[in-house]
């Protein structure tokens, strides 16, 4: 799935919020904490982790493209 971003970067917890994949921060930092979050492949446990368009960003086996707002 793609997600569009329209900044150069989001962190990690924003990220999940803009997606929809969560509501609140306190549930983003939850997810992260708990090394439910996966970006690129790898567990992340830093909210504040930027992401960037290229990124995939895996929660609970559900992948989700990053996509710059010029792509």
């Amino acid at each position: 799935m793609d997600v569009i971003i329209k900044t150069d970067w989001i962190k990690l917890d924003s990220f999940l919020k803009w997606a929809n994949i969560v509501s609140t921060g306190g549930q983003a930092k939850i997810l992260i904490h708990e090394g439910k979050v996966r970006v690129n492949g790898e567990v992340e446990t830093k909210r504040s982790r930027k992401i960037y368009p290229g990124d995939e960003v895996e929660v609970e086996g559900i992948k989700y493209t990053v996509k710059g707002g010029s792509e």
